[in-house]
């Protein structure tokens, strides 16, 4: 089944045209299914090489597991390499740029204002109850930060996440305004807050998910047991279905039910003879759900939440987006690079090296033919990377790059000399610094005392 190979693992193909089109999505997939029927009929899979650089990457959650490579290895001189990526997709990376201090917060969580590149979207929450009545923080700092989005909130039904960067509020700029007079423009306006945030390369995708809770009547067809149930039903950012006896239940014990609901067939149903009903059948299993809401408001309401989670919107991480970008430009046109050059690579299955031109940016190794060549031919993601000199054969000095994790490849490169190597140890080094595992930079944002504003 293409379709649901292509949800676990996706090439991301570097063509002439690599912007963002249909036509070249479209081509990418065509191309991926060729190499696929290709792989079945060799029934080959070669380790990767110098001259063929290429990786998969997941979709869903930046924390998945299921992150481990395809690698085809079925190159030719003449086709488009890809980017190894597996290390970034396999953990959580904050991009702290030049603050390598540990006495620093990382540069998505920092105080001072930094140009990062963003991807934005709007959130619209509707007013509740109480003194709070939107359910999140936002932190003393430019750009202003979410620091914290309460459970079961309007904010959290919207899609708001922890990290999201707020950019207008009610249709004002708040990039340069105090969180103070942002909280206060939020508090004066409306009942439906709108906010344009955004997310740095710092951040997974920030896709708006689909939130609904509520109490539903669910058909039982039991043996024993027939009719409608009252349920508190709960449809969670990642698309699946959870449902407990009570609403209290929630967050206490465990769901009696869960259910994935991508690619699932739902819609009104009038078979039953019943108002506000409709139904839901999941793509796994034969088995059919029947729901019964109090309104055709509270129907259209679980309906519209459920249709995202069916059809759910795939979105590269934004750090991918802007190394896609970069593979488009000219060697020369990639903005302050860290280090550039001619580099060898070990093709270990082949026991040669492979000369390629380099450009070091942001952790970020970009392999092109020549330096008049467009577009880049491949690369590596280095987050996490050890680079250290090493002796390899005939060769006294190479520069090793080291995975975190003995499931990655090990990188060997050569420049032309001694000195050359140890600018380019030095680059890398400096360059593989600015990222800090998510953990790690959470850990120390939540070490350091803020001042927060509750909304």
């Amino acid at each position: 089944d293409l379709k649901s190979e292509m949800n676990k693992t996706r090439k991301l193909p570097l063509r002439k045209d690599t912007r963002a089109s249909d036509s070249s999505q479209e081509d990418a997939i065509d191309q991926w299914a060729r190499r696929r029927k290709q792989f079945k009929d060799s029934k080959k899979c070669s380790s990767t090489g110098g001259s063929s650089i290429n990786s998969t990457i997941t979709e869903g959650s930046i924390n998945s597991e299921d992150a481990r490579s395809v690698d085809l290895g079925l190159y030719s001189e003449n086709e488009d390499r890809g980017f190894y990526t597996e290390n970034f997709h396999s953990a959580s990376w904050v991009f702290r740029g030049d603050d390598v201090s540990p006495d620093n917060s990382p540069r998505c969580l920092s105080k001072r204002p930094r140009p990062v590149a963003i991807r934005e979207r709007t959130v619209k929450i509707a007013k509740g109850t109480g003194n709070y009545p939107w359910g999140f923080r936002i932190q003393f700092s430019k750009p202003i930060l979410v620091t914290e989005v309460d459970t079961n909130s309007a904010a959290e039904e919207a899609g708001l996440q922890v990290g999201d960067i707020l950019i207008a509020v009610n249709g004002t700029d708040v990039t340069s305004m105090p969180h103070s007079e942002a909280a206060n423009l939020a508090r004066k306006g409306p009942d439906i807050l709108t906010m344009t945030v955004g997310s740095d390369i710092s951040r997974y995708p920030n896709t708006p998910r689909p939130t609904c809770r509520g109490y539903l009547h669910k058909r039982t067809q039991s043996a024993i047991l027939k009719g409608w149930r009252k349920r508190w039903f709960v449809l969670k950012h990642n698309g699946y279905l959870h449902y407990y006896k009570h609403k209290k239940d929630e967050g206490k014990c465990r769901p009696l039910e869960v259910t994935k609901l991508e690619g699932a067939e739902i819609g009104v149903d009038t078979s039953l003879g019943k108002p506000f009903v409709f139904k839901c059948i999941p793509q796994t299993g034969n088995r059919s759900f029947y729901f019964c809401a109090t309104s055709n408001q509270e129907m259209k309401r679980w309906l519209e939440a459920m249709d995202k989670a069916v059809h759910p919107v795939h979105q590269n991480h934004v750090w991918v987006d802007v190394t896609l970008h970069n593979t488009t430009l000219p060697p020369l046109a990639i903005k302050n690079p860290e280090c550039l050059g001619l580099l060898h690579q070990l093709d270990r299955s082949k026991d040669v090296w492979i000369q390629h031109y380099c450009i070091l940016k942001d952790g970020c190794l970009y392999f092109y033919a020549t330096l008049r060549s467009t577009p880049a031919q491949g690369g590596l993601y280095l987050q996490g990377y050890i680079v250290s000199e090493q002796s390899l054969g005939s060769k006294r000095s190479v520069i090793e790059l080291k995975p975190p994790s003995e499931e990655f490849k090990t990188f060997y490169l050569c420049a032309e000399n001694v000195n050359e190597n140890k600018r380019w140890i030095t680059a890398l080094k400096a360059s593989i610094n600015k990222w800090l595992p998510l953990h790690q930079a959470i850990q120390d944002f939540m070490n350091r005392p803020l001042e927060e504003t509750r909304m």
